[in-house]
């Protein structure tokens, strides 16, 4: 029993063939990486070094030493309080958005900074371009509705040479918008993607990560520290991942044309039929959900195009220069 349990520690069966982090982190290198990382590092009852995912502290130490050591990067770091997220999951969303891109490519992976994804809420972490930029080379959009998060993501952008001109920033001046105000009517983007605000209030986030972390520690927990921290925007809106979601696929129908493929993480499965109406009666000419999992915590993306099979294909001829 003890050796199947160690087994299942030492896997990460879920994550995207492609992802770097399917196998146990190499603390040992790692703390070499981001010395910070060091005070955090302990053994679990198996014997195996482990980091305390419960302290915000460790986290952002951890995600700082993955992102020097695996995403080619010289500085990394944010202010205190915003989001500091799990990069295995986000590495997933990179590779399965690439899939989906490839899957209009005649199965090619879509590489080179020609290629051009509109990050919807960036956040002061920047870790989907980052990615991005790392395992595809594209050039990205990253906008946000908090001053503050850009100028960070900016400073991470500035103090890396591999990110210049990669990387550009937009504010968004009016929190009720996703796409109005980010992109022209002229801009052409290949693929946007979204992490959403997944709760409708404070508090509502709050109970979840109470929830989470009594699952996680098997007892009640009766205060919400978040471990991966986070800004209100970053974490709720008004009406939630639903409504979010839902105004998203409706503006996107006004920029049909600009972009290949747009997306978006659900986190609920419950409000999938809703959404999957919705594309229906906007008039999409394709949608795909790929499903996705890191560790006990399911999602799944939303991908959808307004672009006819004879439209993607001249888009591919005239944007995509791999095949």
């Amino acid at each position: 029993m003890a050796d199947s349990k160690k087994k299942e520690e030492l896997e990460k069966p879920t994550l995207h063939p492609r992802n770097k982090h399917t196998g146990r982190y190499d603390l040992k290198q790692l703390k070499l990486v981001n010395p910070e990382l060091k005070e955090f590092v302990t053994k679990n009852k198996y014997g195996n070094f482990t980091v305390d995912f419960f302290n915000p502290k460790a986290v952002k130490a951890l995600n700082k030493a993955l992102l020097i050591s695996q995403y080619g990067l010289d500085f990394w770091d944010i202010p205190n309080g915003f989001l500091c997220p799990p990069i295995p999951g986000r590495a997933d969303y990179i590779h399965h958005i690439s899939d989906i891109l490839a899957s209009s490519n005649d199965g090619v992976l879509v590489k080179g900074d020609a290629i051009k994804c509109l990050d919807i809420g960036v956040g002061a972490n920047c870790v989907y371009p980052i990615i991005g930029n790392n395992e595809y080379g594209w050039s990205f959009i990253g906008s946000d509705i908090d001053a503050k998060a850009i100028e960070a993501a900016q400073k991470i952008v500035t103090s890396n040479p591999s990110l210049h001109g990669k990387v550009a920033f937009r504010l968004q001046s009016k929190p009720e918008h996703i796409f109005s105000g980010i992109l022209n009517e002229s801009d052409k983007v290949d693929l946007t993607i979204c992490n959403p605000p997944f709760h409708a209030t404070q508090a509502e986030a709050e109970a979840g990560t109470l929830r989470k972390l009594s699952n996680l520690k098997k007892k009640r927990v009766k205060k919400a520290e978040l471990n991966f921290s986070g800004q209100g925007g970053e974490l709720w809106t008004d009406g939630g991942e639903k409504r979010f979601v839902l105004n998203m696929i409706n503006e996107s129908t006004q920029f049909s044309k600009n972009s290949a493929w747009f997306s978006t993480l659900v986190s609920k499965q419950s409000n999938l039929r809703s959404f999957y109406d919705r594309l229906e009666k906007v008039g999409v000419v394709e949608h795909k959900t790929t499903p996705m999992g890191q560790g006990n915590k399911m999602s799944r993306i939303i991908a959808w195009t307004f672009l006819s099979p004879t439209e993607m294909k001249v888009w591919a001829d005239e944007r995509w220069e791999n095949k």
